[in-house]
């Protein structure tokens, strides 16, 4: 299921220090001010095809649905007003029911913070030029739509106006019965307008066919686990870095599609736009959930992909890098990462300013585990050793020397793409095969 390469390739110039720097991202921000990032090669994601031709359909017996995202250039072609600017972002939904029963579309499981139709015009109005504002809110009002019931051989097509979620934008469209049966659709739709880092990966082709180790019996894949590098490295491999405290067991997709369920938000490449917006939420303090995430090394490349949680600043956030390593097991990719807590700025003498993380490292490893588990995306868990204890009296560094504290042991995780209840998720115990 090596699939997910969902625009064309972004390339840097190899050489260009932006896209080397492994260090503060504040750093980079002070070289794009003196430099202004001439050399950077600007290019843009894919956006020839329009969002209904970017559309997705998914059918369950006699109800259809389909959904479509339009990106920020076409919301304000739309609706003549820059809706992004205000968080504002509209999704199309066309219901078509051909069952024997009426269905209730209900907007809350959209978004439970949707605007409505209605408010969407008034927070528009300022930037809605030439047009009155009757004109405005019934434009509004007329191609949005709220909780409607859809009636047997009736297609209802409206906008719901949603929270801004840029990249890829994740919802659920709940319809009732009269039977008080649900129907959920849940969608997973690419908005152009992000640089993402893992459309830039090859999944297919990041190891030769003869470097792969296929594995069928758990202690095989205890030992290799074990024998994983401790921590990741710079990019030449001097030093060492964040432990590496993480093990995820799924295929591509399933486990890109678990952490956008469970609320991580993907992260941007660093480039000119993406680093003007990091400069402005680093001075204001503000919000920036796709922000760039400097690049640390396992098997000589940075990171795959990168999730990310924030608090309502730029300082503070967990985040968790991702590497496809060479191992299946059963016949299921296997990712080794690191995750770790930002709590806040301080200076280093090595990159001007860095995040401090929390140096409890366990406790978001911890973290990740339930929250994974609280959003049925887990089938299994278990722990293994390979990071090696360090002690809160006798703690490891990482590259820019913050301490950290830790018991040694990675946790595994098995992803699943069907729901899957707390309840069910199955503690492995796994024995060392070099016990006695």
């Amino acid at each position: 299921m090596m699939r997910l390469n969902m625009t064309k390739t972004i390339r840097y110039p190899e050489n260009h220090l932006l896209c080397q720097a492994p260090g503060s991202i504040f750093a980079m921000l002070l070289l794009f001010l003196l430099a202004g990032c001439a050399s950077v090669e600007e290019t843009t994601p894919e956006t020839s095809a329009t969002y209904l031709e970017r559309a997705q359909t998914q059918s369950k017996g006699p109800i259809r649905v389909t959904a479509s995202v339009p990106s920020a250039k076409e919301t304000r072609e739309l609706f003549g007003a820059p809706l992004y600017l205000r968080d504002i972002q509209p999704v199309l939904l066309t219901i078509e029911n051909q069952g024997p029963s009426t269905l209730n579309f209900l907007p809350v499981g959209v978004d439970p913070l949707y605007f409505t139709p209605m408010e969407t015009a008034f927070l528009s109005k300022k930037s809605s030029k030439g047009v009155s504002d009757q004109a405005r809110a019934r434009q509004f009002y007329n191609e949005g739509m709220g909780a409607v019931s859809v009636l047997p051989g009736e297609t209802r097509t409206g906008f719901v106006f949603t929270s801004l979620d840029e990249g890829t934008k994740t919802f659920n469209v709940d319809l009732l019965s009269e039977r008080d049966k649900i129907h959920s659709f849940t969608f997973f739709i690419p908005v152009p307008g992000l640089r993402i880092d893992h459309h830039n990966v090859d999944w297919e082709n990041l190891y030769p066919a003869d470097e792969w180790l296929e594995f069928d019996e758990s202690a095989a894949l205890i030992e290799a686990l074990k024998n994983f590098p401790c921590c990741t490295t710079d990019k030449k491999s001097r030093d060492q870095g964040d432990p590496l405290n993480l093990v995820i067991i799924g295929d591509i997709e399933d486990v890109y599609y678990a952490f956008l369920r469970a609320g991580w938000d993907e992260t941007e490449t660093i480039h000119a736009g993406s680093l003007q917006k990091t400069i402005a939420s680093f001075f204001s303090g503000g919000e920036y959930r796709y922000s760039p995430i400097s690049g640390l090394y396992v098997f000589g490349r940075p990171q795959d992909v990168a999730f990310q949680k924030t608090r309502d600043n730029i300082h503070e956030r967990n985040h968790l890098r991702l590497w496809l390593s060479p191992v299946r097991y059963q016949n299921v990719p296997v990712f080794i990462g690191q995750i770790s807590r930002d709590i806040g700025v301080r200076f280093s003498k090595w990159t001007i300013t860095t995040h401090e993380i929390d140096p409890d490292v366990d406790e978001t490893r911890e973290f990740l585990l339930e929250n994974l588990a609280y959003s049925q995306t887990l089938t299994a868990i278990a722990y293994v050793d390979g990071v090696g204890k360090a002690t809160m009296e006798a703690p490891r560094k990482n590259l820019t020397d913050s301490p950290y504290f830790t018991d040694g042991r990675r946790v595994v995780l098995w992803i699943t793409a069907t729901p899957t209840s707390i309840a069910d998720i199955k503690v492995v115990e796994w024995r060392d095969p070099t016990d006695n």
